[in-house]
């Protein structure tokens, strides 16, 4: 039987795995709030509505006799949209809504970490008294972080002793309308993402990538979605040893194994430091940059994995191509504070030359393809080494041109790759 797949969401992460199940033999369908040309052209269908609207979703899915589902963003997991389509009777490959607080309720987070004895936790106390929360800044021994305890879409951390001062975090903490936060300890390291797929009981993990958060070269400026990441071609970083990233895995495993019932994808946000693995966060869904580091050089057909997860067997093990990827992300000219929007998008899959393009937030009209607000696409070259790897994504961007758009051109070039190797060899040695 052919399999009749429909597809939750529509940026680049979404586009990715459209991309992967494409290999596949099954019938795409997709719905997202925003039109992704790139998407649309793979699919069979493509739906415009509010996948935060679990009745929207299971409708669109129930009258195209779907048999399966992947959802792609994080808001429709909190929204419970993976619980209706389950009860619908379409199997969705991703967490119900209980089970996606270990990425939608940070202060749920750190309490279920503690609570199970997952390696890695920081020192965090969670706050609704904001006052409370000023004087423990006061009172802690060092730098902080301050998390809302919701979704920000990545951008409402902030770092003490990097982007802000004692005062000015406490200043934020005020005036923010979060009715929840958690502090941290700061951690120091270097930040990476293991990304696994995880149903009855198993986890099959995927290559590290390194993403990169802040908006300008030289990791500079506010904090994005992300700017674009890289991959190396065996399973761990430059910076890090084949151990360290078993003792990832390990803690990935342990949160699985505390997690009962988790079906999807699990991403562990990792800071490796001096005294080894730490965890930054989690995610209950592929990364945005990392899906289109990872999905690219998976060899295991996706949509056996989904089978395989539905029918209650085990995961099949995971193949890779042993190749580096590097992803660098197009956004819009003023991203992310004051972001402009309709330029023209002069990059499609043919002037792409032998990168991958991921369209992300872009408007499809009649003369062209033109930017929103949000990132607007992504570009992936995969190669025997990071360095041939980052030098095809350049090539992509070079004939995209940066009239109306940004890109960090850094991402994946030699040097920013050393400074990695070498703040780690600093910390190890102090």
């Amino acid at each position: 039987m052919t399999e009749t797949v429909v597809l939750v969401g529509g940026g680049g992460r979404e586009h990715a795995i459209a991309r992967a199940l494409a290999e596949s033999d099954c019938d795409l369908y997709a719905c997202a709030g925003n039109r992704n040309p790139g998407i649309a052209r793979i699919a069979e269908g493509f739906e415009t509505l509010d996948t935060t609207n679990p009745s929207a979703v299971t409708g669109f899915a129930t009258d195209v006799d779907a048999t399966l589902a992947v959802v792609g963003p994080e808001a429709p997991l909190e929204a419970g949209v993976a619980d209706a389509l389950d009860d619908a009777g379409v199997y969705a490959f991703g967490p119900q809504e209980a089970e996606a607080r270990i990425e939608t309720d940070k202060a749920f987070q750190r309490r279920f970490m503690a609570e199970n004895d997952i390696p890695g936790c920081p020192d965090f106390e969670t706050f609704d008294d904001m006052e409370a929360a000023c004087q423990y800044v006061d009172d802690y021994d060092g730098d902080l972080v301050v998390k809302p305890a919701g979704l920000t879409g990545g951008k409402g951390v902030r770092v003490m002793g990097d982007q802000v001062t004692a005062e000015e975090a406490k200043e934020y903490i005020r005036e923010s309308d979060y009715d929840r936060i958690v502090l941290e300890e700061r951690l120091v390291g270097e930040e990476f993402t293991v990304q696994g797929f995880v149903a009855n009981g198993d986890l099959r993990v995927t290559p590290a990538v390194q993403d990169h958060k802040r908006a300008y070269e030289g990791d500079e400026g506010p904090n994005t979605g992300g700017m674009g990441s890289y991959s190396d071609a065996s399973l761990e970083l430059p910076f890090m040893t084949e151990e360290e990233f078993v003792d990832a895995v390990d803690v990935m495993q342990a949160t699985v194994d505390a997690l009962d019932g988790y079906k999807g994808v699990l991403y562990g946000q990792f800071m490796l430091t001096a005294d080894g693995i730490k965890v930054v966060e989690f995610n209950a869904r592929f990364g945005d940059p990392e899906a289109m580091n990872t999905l690219p050089v998976l060899t295991t057909d996706f949509l056996d994995v989904l089978t395989a997860a539905r029918d209650g067997e085990s995961l099949p093990k995971l193949t890779f191509q042993r190749q580096a990827t590097v992803c660098k992300y197009a956004v819009p000219e003023g991203y992310p504070t004051d972001p402009k929007s309709g330029a023209l998008v002069k990059i499609d899959e043919d002037s792409a030359g032998d990168a991958i393009l991921y369209y992300a937030s872009v408007d499809e009209r009649e003369d062209g393809i033109y930017t929103t607000t949000s990132r607007s696409f992504a570009v992936v070259g995969v190669a025997d080494s990071i360095t041939e790897a980052e030098e095809i994504a350049e090539d992509a961007l070079a004939a995209a041109g940066e009239e109306g758009l940004r890109m960090r051109h850094d991402i994946g070039k030699p040097d920013l790759v050393q400074r990695r190797i070498d703040h780690m060899s600093e910390l190890r040695s102090d």
